[in-house]
């Protein structure tokens, strides 16, 4: 039988679990999880449709939505909101097709793809899979 100290110990620790598991992210709750620490990012892998080229860290931000810059599925802005309300740039999503990997550098097949990359304050470079880190200007 549990004491009363252990049962009141017991309580407090379910109520700082319940708390923590509140403030967690989706992604954090499934990492919390014994199956999901195994589990890759998206991106990791090199598998996707799309090359990614992050500008800025997804920290900064509170929620995202994605643009279709130009054709459908070729460049996709990702934009965030920061908790100021203004809107900016997190990442580009380049199509497979309008881009090639050379090394660890993101050469741009088509136009459009061109004038995103060149556009950038820095070249992107390689962080791993299909991810890509550059400085926007």
């Amino acid at each position: 039988m549990a004491t009363k100290k252990q049962v009141e110990a017991a309580k407090e620790n379910i109520k700082k679990a319940q708390e923590a598991w509140k403030e967690m992210s989706h992604r954090e709750r499934a990492v919390a999880q014994p199956e999901g620490k195994d589990r890759a990012e998206p991106g990791e892998g090199g598998e996707g449709d799309y090359y990614r080229i992050i500008v800025r860290p997804k920290e900064d931000f509170v929620t995202f939505r994605n643009h279709d810059v130009g054709e459908p599925g070729h460049i996709i802005r990702l934009a965030g909101k920061r908790r100021n309300g203004s809107w900016d740039t997190h990442a580009w999503l380049i199509s497979k097709k309008d881009a090639r990997i050379e090394g660890e550098s993101l050469i741009p097949v088509t136009q459009d793809a061109k004038e995103v990359i060149e556009a950038l304050a820095s070249k992107p470079k390689r962080i791993e899979g299909d991810i890509f880190e550059a400085k926007e200007s």
